[in-house]
């Protein structure tokens, strides 16, 4: 299966940072370090996952066999109502349910829909957090489980305490440190957490 081309990505030889970009950008660097026979490690700034990358042959291979971007198409609109993409299911409700829906402005549909959009984006920080938390605890079990502080990193990544979470990877590799401390940003109810310094030359942002 190949991988979206604007996949964000972290890159590492041992426990330094050689790429954080999106996969395009940050090929050249992966290839090369691939074709050097160093130890290399690619992971997916989203899920925390390492990435299986073929980088058999020269780097023009190597980049046509990524898969096709990730971007949306925007969906053309022509005049009149859009298309929302409904679905007709059965819902089961208790009549003063059915009655406090009929007079709602727009119908029962309308306000059903604005319900279940609340409930989303209530939902949407516990969400958000809960995949950082996941995320960041895959990528320090792979890049710093053997590094002092892991087990109270992990506790208080879990316990979303930033402050002691920051504290615990102070002593990692820099960019070890400063990729968990990145991921882990969007673990924290409050949104806190140390911004790491700008990338190192040769790397981007996703």
């Amino acid at each position: 299966m190949s991988v979206p081309s604007d996949l964000p990505v972290v890159a590492f030889v041992g426990a330094e940072r050689i790429a954080r970009a999106p996969l395009h950008r940050a090929l050249p660097a992966i290839h090369a370090a691939a074709a050097a026979g160093e130890g290399l490690l690619v992971f997916d700034l989203v899920d925390g996952r390492v990435v299986d990358l073929d980088l058999r042959g020269d780097l023009a291979g190597a980049r046509a066999r990524l898969g096709p971007a990730l971007v949306p198409m925007a969906e053309k609109r022509g005049p009149g109502r859009p298309k929302l993409g409904v679905v007709a299911r059965e819902v089961t409700l208790l009549p003063r349910h059915w009655d406090w829906l009929a007079r709602q402005p727009g119908g029962a549909s309308v306000a059903l829909r604005k319900l279940v959009e609340g409930a989303l984006k209530a939902a949407e920080g516990p969400d958000r957090a809960r995949r950082a938390k996941e995320a960041t605890y895959r990528f320090m079990t792979a890049m710093a489980g053997d590094l002092p502080g892991y087990e109270e990193a992990t506790r208080m990544l879990f316990a979303g305490d930033w402050t002691a979470f920051d504290a615990a990877v102070e002593g990692w590799p820099e960019g070890v440190r400063e990729t968990a401390r990145e991921m882990a940003r969007g673990a924290w109810r409050n949104g806190a957490g140390r911004v790491g310094p700008s990338p190192a030359r040769g790397e981007g942002t996703p």
